[in-house]
């Protein structure tokens, strides 16, 4: 069973507690890589859920032809 998906925030709040802790510098080097590996799929999560808000945001504020806005359901 897979972990729900966790608010952009959490996503945020979590990236800056694995820099904190790289930027320490307590970790092994083992625990540091595992860190990093962490921080890039979180980086890579939190890019997603900027992607489709940017998304949602650019739907929202189209404009057809005309200068009218230009709305679909999202």
């Amino acid at each position: 069973m897979s972990e729900p998906e966790q608010s952009f925030e959490e996503t945020i709040r979590k990236l800056g507690e694995i820099v904190q802790r790289l930027e320490e510098g307590d970790l092994t080097l083992e625990q540091s890589l595992t860190a990093f590996e962490q921080g890039v799929s979180l980086v890579r999560a939190a890019q997603s859920r900027l992607d489709t808000a940017q998304s949602r945001v650019d739907e929202l504020l189209g404009v057809d032809d005309q200068g009218r806005p230009s709305t679909r359901p999202l």
